[in-house]
């Protein structure tokens, strides 16, 4: 069995750090999509019956690319030291697969930031008008949010309590979620760019590894 020599035995070592690193950028990125999901001011306000649940896409987008990467990075330093170019392949195959997964949570974060917001606006005004058991949803996101009534016009009577900054639930809605929208996109799309490093290693490596192969 050919080994890889020179320049491509430091390709290798880079490879399997890279793999080691993205194991750790998957466990933070898992990590990050359990805290979306299950976020105790993030599920007070979506918990309820006909709340929207466009949110939670993105977040488990989120969580599979996670999870996936912790299993990919594993196998990507395993492919690296046995010099496997079957493990590589697979590699750069559920690279590809990870990549197109983190860029759609990305720009599912950001074309979809307006919709989701106006969902929850909407769920939230509904609450409010309605008689059952919507003050108990109102109150929620009094609670959760320090807010009270939609923008125009400011209702304070729907309230328990009200202090001198409690802003209108229409604004504390956008900027609550914008805050949760945006580290979806960002976190998305910026494991998306370090993807591409590790597509290219594997590649470089495999290709090496055959080209050794066949000179022997």
């Amino acid at each position: 069995m050919g080994k890889v020599q020179g320049g491509m035995k430091c390709v290798k070592y880079l490879l399997f750090v890279f793999n080691f690193i993205f194991w750790l950028v998957g466990s933070l990125v898992l990590a990050v999509g359990l805290w979306l999901r299950f976020d105790p001011d993030t599920v007070s306000l979506l918990n309820e019956e006909g709340a929207p649940d466009t949110f939670f896409i993105g977040v488990y987008i989120l969580i599979g690319a996670g999870g996936l990467m912790m299993l990919v990075g594993f196998f990507g330093c395993c492919g690296a030291v046995r010099e496997s170019q079957c493990l590589l392949g697979s590699f750069f195959a559920c690279l590809l697969v990870i990549f197109g997964a983190e860029v759609a949570a990305g720009v599912f974060g950001f074309l979809n930031k307006e919709k989701i917001i106006e969902e929850v606006q909407n769920f939230y005004s509904k609450s409010v008008n309605d008689n059952n058991n919507g003050t108990a949803i109102a109150s929620i996101y009094h609670r959760v949010l320090n807010c009270c009534g939609t923008k125009e016009p400011l209702n304070t009577s729907i309230c328990l309590d009200t202090t001198a900054d409690t802003q209108d639930c229409t604004s504390a809605i956008t900027e609550f979620f914008n805050s949760k929208l945006y580290m979806i996109g960002y976190v998305g799309i910026g494991i998306a760019g370090v993807m591409i490093i590790g597509m290219i290693f594997s590649m470089v490596l495999c290709c090496a590894i055959r080209n050794s192969r066949e000179v022997i």
